[in-house]
């Protein structure tokens, strides 16, 4: 269900939820100081896509740390600060799931290197609780126990009369992002009896990852009541000069007292900002501004453009390790092969799952060491398996030397690993993918290197000087200021930063001028890593753990992509709102997760207009260009599989059920603006959970395993359909035309052509009338069945099946 964080009170009495515990305070101690001193935590899991979201912030009071939830369920999680501090991190000491209502010992990240996340089954309004037992942090959940706080609901009908619409054209036009200089028109609707209202103008801060969230307030307009019959209209205009993410709200005074009238309480999938946009809501003026939630406003470059053929992209998404053995001549060779300084595991069945360290299923306790051998070769030998299924772009995790199965630990940029093939492989790859009409995307991460790379080399493994060459701190390398150290630390996995705490993967100081010259440098000698594979053959460019890298770094790398190749493609890797990084000066496109948890938890049955809400969010807050050229996605390698997510594993799992609710995702997926990804297996139904169980190897008939060709066929017939008929890749799209719990209905036109893109999530069919935008055709052919439909008197009525979907094309319509 969608979780409810329920208010929180700051009062001890009022922490331990009863009246007469305050008679009883005198005897009691004085409250502790804070264990954990100013710095707040929060509850980060799968309940709210792992962001540091501030109403699922602690609060502490006397004795420990208390958040209400209301939640049902088994849910995963962990308590972290909004930087996963690692000794304000706190995990699970066993994998298992923790019994409810019992107190749990955790684990502080600083303790040990990775805790399990904590596993909870909920069961509706609880009250969790955080206490430090002798410095030890002990988790207990029960029925909810800390009591409310605040102004109370609003219930003044004259505040309760306020509305405004960020999508409705009378509301605020232009409508969505807009380009600097434009200025933008607003107005917000009341009854009589409001005494003023102020817009507030604020700017976001724009730096790093989302757990920066400031804004600064640029302007307050007072704005000028427009009487009307029952209702007055209270309008301003604003001008933005820069390109920026903005936020806006409203002020209002009404007898005497300040309301605010703010962006509304939608969760945003992997967005600590909370509020879709649209429909705003009321609410009593807070303390601080900190506690507004604005409506968010993009504005971006006005020379921003993305290359043409990215709308008409569809992704063929690989993990090369685990597409295809092409060439067994280049295997990793336990005994031979290392994994920083440990052994290799090489699966000798295809079939086999990838290992788990500690689960009991056999293997050594690393992780990331256990192959399968595919390679390039083996991408290669399926160029026409990929041309046939209709994707016309390959997008591979990173293929660079590198010790892990994944390749994000980079030991080398300039070379592709020995275990995929040569460099001249990766040529051939991008030229017989060009001679079939299919470009290759290349992946890496300019956040950190490997630890076993020739920058780093703490295992002495490369004839180079590292950094930190055989765990020795080395200012003689010429990488020694790419990385930042503490030489005071005894322990060598505290004298450098890893990633999120992973020692593996060694942080890298984007701001040291040789490693950009070194990474996109144009006049590099040799030149820069991105002019490099992009002279090999490669298309564009998608770029890990964006938001981990200076936005200055990525506005000059931008520079130097596009100065390099005009039409190079740019994603980024974030799973929030990624407004901020479609301004124009840093990326085209991103890897759009908020579509991924939209269209899935409507496939799994959610209420429509819930999930829904979120894609309408981008819509309006992403520049049009951008918009259409998406990485829309529905699995991925850092995500467990569509089809895992929609139920087919476990005692209580049903595949045929979880593969009819996988049908309508993809229907989706392929009716819809933006460019789909197909994750390598998932057209076959191969199916499984986090990592690694969402890196299994694709099931080739060849090699013993029972593809789904059903459900092949049917992604082939999908794919066509969008290929065959560029409305579904050009054409516009307004909000939805009808919505209702299971039922969508979007009208899209490409000049003289219309299509109705119906999709429907129930267990039967449904069918709907809907009255038709202005203009729209009045003839449709089904873009699948070939029937047809006949619109009478501006409305047309769409029978969609179930758990499916529906595309009605019209005839081209010449103007």
């Amino acid at each position: 269900m969608t979780p409810k964080i329920l208010a929180m009170a700051a009062a001890c009495a009022l922490a331990h939820g009863a009246a007469g515990h305050a008679a009883a305070a005198a005897n009691e101690p004085a409250c502790a100081a804070a264990p954990l001193g100013e710095q707040r935590i929060y509850l980060r899991g799968g309940m709210n896509g792992w962001i540091a979201a501030d109403e699922y912030a602690f609060t502490y009071a006397c004795d420990a740390y208390y958040l209400n939830v209301e939640e049902d369920g088994l849910q995963e999680f962990k308590i972290a600060d909004a930087e996963w501090t690692p000794d304000t991190m706190f995990g699970a000491t066993v994998e298992t799931a923790l019994p409810a209502g019992q107190r749990s010992p955790l684990a502080r990240g600083s303790d040990a290197k990775n805790p399990y996340n904590i596993k909870l089954r909920f069961a509706g309004e609880q009250t969790m609780r955080l206490a430090f037992e002798g410095g030890r942090p002990v988790l207990s959940i029960g029925p909810k126990s800390f009591g409310p706080a605040g102004a109370g609901p609003v219930d003044h009908p004259v505040a309760l009369g306020l509305s405004h619409d960020s999508r409705a054209a009378a509301d605020k036009a232009p409508f969505g992002s807009v380009t600097a200089g434009s200025a933008v028109e607003f107005a917000l609707n009341a009854l009589p009896g409001v005494a003023s209202a102020t817009l507030v103008v604020e700017k976001r801060r724009l730096e790093g990852n989302q757990e920066v969230l400031e804004y600064t307030e640029l302007a307050r307009i007072p704005m000028a009541r427009q009487p009307g019959a029952g209702r007055d209209r209270w309008t301003a205009r604003h001008s933005y000069a820069d390109p920026a993410v903005y936020g806006y709200y409203f002020e209002v005074v009404v007898d005497g007292k300040t309301y605010v009238y703010q962006n509304n309480r939608d969760r945003v999938y992997w967005t600590r900002e909370r509020g879709s946009n649209g429909a705003g809501a009321v609410a009593h003026a807070p303390a601080g501004a900190k506690a507004v939630r604005r409506f968010r406003q993009t504005v971006h470059a006005a020379d921003f453009t993305v290359p043409g053929w990215a709308r008409d992209a569809v992704y063929y998404y690989i993990f090369p390790e685990r597409f295809r053995n092409g060439d067994k001549r280049n295997d990793p060779v336990p005994g031979k092969t290392r994994y920083q300084d440990k052994r290799v595991e090489f699966h000798r069945d295809w079939l086999d799952r990838p290992y788990r360290p500690g689960s009991g299923d056999g293997s050594d306790a690393t992780g990331g060491n256990d192959f399968y051998g595919g390679d390039l070769q083996g991408v290669i030998d399926k160029l026409d398996y990929i041309r046939d299924l209709g994707a016309n772009t390959i997008y591979m995790t990173p293929v660079f030397r590198a010790a892990s199965n994944h390749k994000y630990d980079t030991a080398d940029y300039t070379a592709i690993d020995p275990h995929f093939g040569r460099n001249a492989d990766y040529v051939r790859l991008t030229r017989e993918a060009g001679k079939r009409g299919i470009r290759v995307i290349t992946d890496a991460s300019f956040n950190h290197t490997g630890s076993d790379s020739l920058y780093f080399d703490r295992y002495g493994n490369y004839a180079a000087t590292g950094a930190y060459e055989k765990s020795a701190i080395t200012p003689s390398s010429p990488y020694a200021s790419w990385y930042t150290f503490d030489a005071r630390q005894a322990d060598p996995d505290k004298r450098y930063k890893g990633w999120a705490g992973a020692m593996d993967l060694p942080e890298l100081n984007k701001a040291d001028p040789g490693f950009r010259r070194f990474a996109f440098g144009a006049q590099a000698k040799p030149k820069g890593i991105t002019q490099l594979w992009l002279d090999r053959g490669s298309s564009g460019w998608r770029m890990d753990v964006a938001p981990w890298v200076p936005d200055d770094f990525w506005r000059e790398w931008r520079k130097a992509v596009k100065a390099h190749r005009k039409d190079a493609l740019t994603i980024s890797e974030t799973w929030f709102d990624s407004s901020k990084y479609l301004l124009g000066d840093t990326f085209d496109s991103t890897m759009n997760y908020i579509f991924r948890n939209a269209v899935l938890d409507y496939a799994a049955g959610g209420k429509a207009g819930a999930a829904y809400a979120n894609i309408e969010l981008m819509r309006e807050a992403y520049p049009a260009q951008s918009f259409y050229a998406l990485m829309n996605l529905l699995s991925t390698h850092d995500q467990a599989r569509s089809l895992h997510v929609l139920g087919d594993s476990g005692p209580e799992g049903d595949a045929a059920l979880a593969r009819k609710r996988f049908r309508l995702a993809v229907f989706f997926q392929m009716m819809f603006p933006g460019a789909p990804a197909v994750y390598y297996g998932d057209e076959v139904g191969l199916s499984g959970g986090d990592d690694p169980g969402n890196r299994a190897a694709y099931p080739w008939a060849d090699q013993g395993g029972k593809p789904d060709l059903a459900l092949l066929a049917d992604f082939k017939q999908l794919i066509a359909m969008r290929a065959r008929h560029p409305v579904l890749r050009h054409g516009s799209i307004d909000a939805p035309i009808h919505l209702d719990d299971n039922v969508v209905v979007l009208a899209r036109r490409d000049g003289g052509v219309w299509a109705l893109c119906a999709t429907n999530n129930a267990a039967e069919a449904k069918t709907v009338s809907v009255a038709l935008p202005a203009g729209a055709a009045g003839r449709y052919t089904d873009a699948l069945t070939g029937a047809t439909l006949e619109a009478k008197d501006g409305r047309v009525s769409l029978t969609v099946p179930a758990m499916f979907g529906v595309v009605a094309v019209s005839p081209a319509n010449k103007q």
